[in-house]
């Protein structure tokens, strides 16, 4: 396997969030440059808004596939199953590996923290938080299905 799950992590301990992490990575399947990529995300870390929802590793993930993979048309019935199956089926690998995508479970929180305010980034914080490993999981489960499915090769 490549190293897409390191350029992952790489992307985080940089600074930027997690869906930007897993996104930015995959710039070169998904035809979007690096900074379209992270702007596109932006909205995306903390999951959701820092709201503490779905992960931003799982929603660059998702992003990525859908650009890939994903349909465009509203009439493409097969085509939103297959989709929609697709995103399932990577939920399930990442939740398999990390038992939720919930971004408040990965992070053992009872609740979100209140706020929009994003912690600052120091060496306890990347200490403290499991988000470098979580990016790092989705490129790869996102790397294994785009070998799997022929759009990239080991």
């Amino acid at each position: 396997m490549s190293t897409r799950g390191d350029k992952a992590k790489a992307y985080f301990t940089q600074g930027y969030n997690c869906a930007q992490s897993v996104l930015m990575t995959f710039s070169d399947i998904t035809g979007l440059d690096e900074k379209t990529s992270a702007m596109l995300s932006s909205g995306f870390g903390g999951g959701m808004g820092r709201m503490r929802e779905v992960c931003g590793a799982v929603s660059g993930m998702f992003m990525a596939v859908s650009i890939v993979c994903g349909y465009n048309d509203p009439a493409d019935t097969e085509g939103k199953k297959r989709t929609y199956q697709m995103i399932q089926t990577l939920a399930e690998k990442f939740k398999a590996q990390n038992k939720s995508i919930i971004c408040k479970e990965l992070l053992g929180l009872d609740k979100p923290e209140g706020t929009h305010i994003p912690d600052r980034r120091t060496p306890e914080y990347y200490k403290k938080r499991p988000c470098g490993d979580l990016v790092k999981d989705a490129a790869e489960i996102l790397e294994e299905y785009f070998v799997s499915q022929g759009v990239i090769k080991e």
